[in-house]
């Protein structure tokens, strides 16, 4: 399940900031005691992992310009840290497939929005993501539309 993968990214990326982790402790924490899990009655597959890691690293190593993108995406009055971390690691996730991965940008804009309805089930949060992770693929990925 690549939407797993996609889940488990953001989730490390939000310990990384939170906790001052390095991408190697969380990955390995995350291989280890999270992949294997069952989800929505399917157990994560090993292809997964492979996502997982290369969204994580990508979002890592592009983090200045998926931020610079994230930035322009916004209102000026509401700049990348003052965004709820969740959904700063779901724009650095999907930042990160934008510049570093072949994912179509449509899959990818929808795939986040399903990570931001799993963590905020209220809707309007995944409005915003949508909105802002449009901006961000049109700026990041302009011969992919």
């Amino acid at each position: 399940m690549k939407s797993a993968a996609r889940l488990y990214a953001v989730q490390a990326l939000f310990q990384m900031e939170s906790s001052a982790q390095t991408v190697q402790a969380v990955t390995r924490e995350f291989e280890t005691h999270r992949f294997g899990e069952e989800i929505e009655g399917e157990e994560m597959a090993e292809g997964d992992a492979e996502l997982f890691r290369k969204v994580v690293a990508a979002a890592v190593n592009w983090q200045a310009k998926i931020d610079q993108a994230t930035d322009r995406a916004l209102v000026a009055k509401w700049p990348i840290d003052r965004i709820d971390p969740v959904l700063r690691a779901a724009f650095r996730a999907a930042g990160a497939e934008f510049v570093d991965l072949d994912t179509p940008p449509k899959v990818v804009i929808n795939e986040y929005v399903d990570v931001a309805k799993a963590f905020f089930p209220e809707g309007k949060e995944a409005k915003f993501v949508n909105a802002v992770l449009d901006h961000m693929g049109h700026e990041l990925r302009p011969e992919g539309w």
